[in-house]
């Protein structure tokens, strides 16, 4: 008995195969938010982000044990306005991978030479947003 329960527990967990189309969208959204900061495109930025976005970084501050650097929607279109991260287009260097999508709810990694970020995208209507992004600064070289 308990073990029919476990294995009906497995396969309940087991991930299921991803909506090719929603995997699009949700690859679409987070192409906007970094080849729109790679392009200085504040629009771009800002149509792939919840207005409510918490967009955060682990920090390494002595003085705060569970430190985090926090970023608004508007605070990150300001910075691509400025051109922050503006690149030419020959040396992009970014991917964007779905890693899981739940119903109204997906995770996705995206890497450039700079960073890497984990989205929370949430689907509104048949609009995927970005409504959280943990960030790592990767070390300069």
């Amino acid at each position: 008995m308990i073990a029919a329960l476990f294995a009906a527990a497995v396969v309940a967990s087991a991930p299921q195969p991803m909506d090719p189309s929603a995997v699009r969208a949700i690859e679409a959204v987070a192409y906007d938010y970094v080849d729109g900061q790679l392009e200085g495109d504040p629009a771009r930025v800002a149509r792939s982000l919840h207005p409510d976005l918490a967009k955060r970084a682990v920090t390494t501050d002595p003085d705060e044990k569970l430190a985090l650097r926090r970023m608004s929607k508007e605070e990150l279109v300001d910075l691509t306005k400025q051109g922050v991260l503006k690149t030419p287009k020959a040396e992009w260097n970014r991917s964007v991978r779905v890693l899981d999508i739940a119903g109204n709810a997906a995770v996705a990694r995206v890497e450039t030479p700079w960073f890497v970020d984990y989205f929370h995208l949430g689907r509104f209507g048949e609009r995927w947003v970005i409504v959280n992004a943990l960030w790592y600064p990767k070390p300069k070289t």
